[in-house]
């Protein structure tokens, strides 16, 4: 059996940046979902966070220490879920 690309130079080049922005948007959207769920760990004062933030010498870079590692993981999270649902074709078998 010999497997054909049945893709052209351009097309290939055309379809990898699809995927790209795929990837970059879903990583976008699970980075603003971590800023989102630090957001409300905040407003909500669950577990009395709010309170230590807002009492804190610097609330901003306290805020910020438990953003962006959240930001990050969910950003992670929903990248990596995007790779293994990422829809792609399968090559013919001729």
């Amino acid at each position: 059996m010999v497997m054909h690309d049945d893709m052209t130079p351009d097309e290939a080049r055309r379809d990898h940046r699809q995927m790209l922005w795929f990837l970059a948007i879903n990583a976008a959207f699970g980075m603003v979902l971590g800023l989102f769920i630090a957001s409300a760990l905040f407003w909500f004062n669950l577990y009395g966070l709010g309170t230590l933030i807002t009492r804190s010498e610097t609330p901003v870079l306290s805020f910020a220490l438990i953003a962006f590692p959240l930001a990050l993981t969910f950003g992670g999270a929903v990248t990596a879920s995007a790779i293994m649902l990422m829809p792609y074709k399968r090559r013919k078998e001729l």
